[in-house]
């Protein structure tokens, strides 16, 4: 067995520095032009601290790149992706295919980790995906434990699994909440529909769900009512060889992040240091319970659900 990567994200430099100490050792991080949901919005120039920053602490920068991609910015992306490579970023996070074109445009050699986020559901697909050049697959979050693990043994690529935090389930490129407050005749500014403010969906029949929506110059995101957790049962992807463990600290601040990493951190290391005599210790899952938001439960996701179709 090896050790996985323990990958998270970050709003800001700062923030990254915080969190390798605490244990992570990747991160996803972006410019908002080319990717969508990121915790911060980092310029190439950024960009090139976090990476310097993160190599010296002895992690990775995979550059976030899964915007839905229009012909107008077609022609920026090879100039981008040599830009990402000229600054030491470790690898590309795309969903589109026109970055591998870009890519093989620019003469650029970086890895790429393929993220289509809810297609990636099986492993021929991703098989599909490493003869073209992908050198991960982000697997769908509506997967079950079992699926995670047969994509595992039969992928003929990395594979990458989210393991705590708040997840994506509708996305439109559409200014979806502006229109409504243009509708209740309230016209609003991007400060008040963006991710700071806190706007979230009831549905009637479920009025203790809350969904969290807001919108940025990529559309409308609505995000899951709950955060997966799933610190005390990590020994089953361990077990399994997964290659990256992703911490998604979208929509939370610094000190949650901070906690969760190390406690994940803290997890992993104990297996790994007597995988046959490992127990899980309460007390780490203890310390996110008392941060957590009392709006947001935490959950298995869709870990141990029964798939039918």
């Amino acid at each position: 067995m090896k050790k996985p990567e323990l990958l998270t994200t970050a709003a800001t430099i700062d923030e990254m520095a915080r969190l390798i100490e605490a244990g992570a050792n990747a991160f996803n991080i972006g410019e908002q032009k080319f990717g969508m949901r990121l915790a911060g919005d980092f310029t190439p120039d950024r960009i090139a601290e976090a990476v310097k920053l993160a190599h010296n602490g002895g992690a990775k920068v995979y550059v976030v790149a899964n915007n839905i991609m229009d012909n107008t910015i077609l022609p920026e992306l090879p100039g981008y992706l040599s830009q990402m490579e000229q600054c030491g970023a470790d690898a590309i996070v795309f969903g589109d295919p026109a970055l591998l074109l870009a890519a093989r445009e620019a003469g650029v050699k970086l890895p790429f980790h393929w993220n289509p986020e809810m297609t990636a559901t099986n492993y021929a697909t991703a098989n599909y995906w490493a003869g073209k050049g992908a050198t991960r697959v982000v697997l769908a979050r509506e997967l079950n434990l079992e699926q995670v693990l047969e994509f595992k043994r039969k992928a003929n690529i990395e594979v990458q699994v989210q393991v705590h935090g708040i997840t994506n389930i509708f996305h439109s490129k559409r200014q979806m909440v502006k229109n409504y407050f243009d509708h209740l005749g309230r016209p609003v500014d991007n400060a008040v529909i963006g991710k700071e403010r806190g706007l979230f969906l009831l549905e009637a029949e479920r009025q203790d769900e809350k969904y969290p929506i807001y919108e940025d110059k990529n559309g409308t995101h609505i995000m899951s009512p709950d955060d997966v957790c799933m610190l005390e049962s990590l020994h089953e992807l361990l077990e399994a060889d997964i290659d990256s463990l992703k911490i998604e600290g979208l929509m939370k601040d610094v000190r949650y992040n901070e906690t969760v990493v190390a406690a994940y951190r803290k997890t992993i290391d104990a297996y790994f240091a007597d995988p046959e005599g490992y127990t899980f210790d309460e007390e780490l899952l203890q310390e996110i319970e008392r941060i957590q938001p009392g709006e947001r439960p935490l959950s298995f996701g869709f870990f141990y659900k029964e798939q039918v179709y």
